[in-house]
């Protein structure tokens, strides 16, 4: 077989093996779509979830909205998951730049702290989160919610921007310091700008875990009023216990926000991605 037969031929395995698995990945969406515009009666009386329906509904989409408080659960998230996503990209550009930069003791001790956090599973912290947040009044405040959010997620996202902020040339630092430019003023007005792309990746990937967060929600809130998004549509499952239209339309809606942060950002994301991979 020659040279271009083959690679013909892997080119044609790539793209239907990629085309599986975009279908097997957007299965669930599509049958959730079709069941947000269903009415019960198509439900019922057609249970083929493949089926498109006889008439379609957007009634379901304006009850999930209206008469499940999903407009309070929709902003409580988008509070919590902006405000995060922010606090624990500063906070770990900050430590990535001190890691990366600097020279100190326990420099390979923290990084080592770092990493191994990330291995933790959060499952194992349940109790002690729970107790100190008790003892803290943090328990059912979206303000505790925000702060464990961010303490959990600065030891990954360090990790992710000290791999970036390794790889810039030294001369530019010590260019800077020779200049006369302080730390900060080289943070801000050097460093940062250069790992645009590495933080708009991360913040979409940040922002998206933390609004489809459910373990801290469920853990740390109780109130109605202060739930998000994810645990409203638990809510709306025992409220609407047989109406899974109502449901899928809530579930959609939940999805929203962060595919308009992805296409909006997706650019950034992209770049974010591939720095590094192409020397020269």
């Amino acid at each position: 077989m020659s040279k271009k037969r083959i690679k013909i031929l892997k080119v044609t395995n790539f793209y239907v093996l990629s085309t599986i698995i975009v279908i097997i990945w957007m299965t669930p969406f599509i049958i959730t779509f079709l069941t947000a515009f269903k009415s019960m009666d198509d439900i019922f009386m057609n249970p083929n979830v493949w089926s498109p329906p006889s008439k379609w509904n957007f009634e379901n989409f304006k009850i999930a909205w209206t008469e499940s408080k999903m407009q309070r659960y929709f902003f409580n998230t988008f509070i919590v998951a902006s405000i995060s996503t922010l606090g624990a990209l500063f906070l770990s550009s900050l430590s990535a730049f001190a890691l990366s930069w600097y020279e100190f003791k326990l420099k390979k001790f923290l990084i080592i702290v770092f990493v191994t956090g990330m291995l933790i599973p959060f499952q194992m912290l349940l109790i002690p989160v729970y107790s100190f947040s008790l003892k803290t009044h943090l328990y059912d405040t979206l303000t505790g919610v925000i702060l464990f959010h961010i303490a959990f997620q600065i030891g990954f996202c360090t990790f992710f921007l000290r791999n970036f902020m390794i790889t810039i040339p030294t001369s530019l630092f010590e260019a800077a310091k020779i200049d006369g430019a302080n730390d900060f003023t080289i943070y801000r007005k050097i460093i940062l700008p250069l790992l645009k792309p590495a933080v708009a990746a991360l913040g979409i990937l940040e922002f998206t875990w933390i609004w489809n967060d459910y373990l801290w929600s469920l853990i740390l809130l109780q109130t109605d009023a202060k739930k998000t998004v994810t645990i409203g549509l638990t809510s709306l499952q025992g409220q609407w216990i047989s109406s899974w239209n109502i449901i899928a339309a809530g579930s959609i809606i939940a999805a929203i926000v962060p595919i308009v942060v992805f296409i909006i950002f997706q650019k950034y994301f992209i770049q974010g991605l591939t720095m590094g991979s192409v020397k020269g």
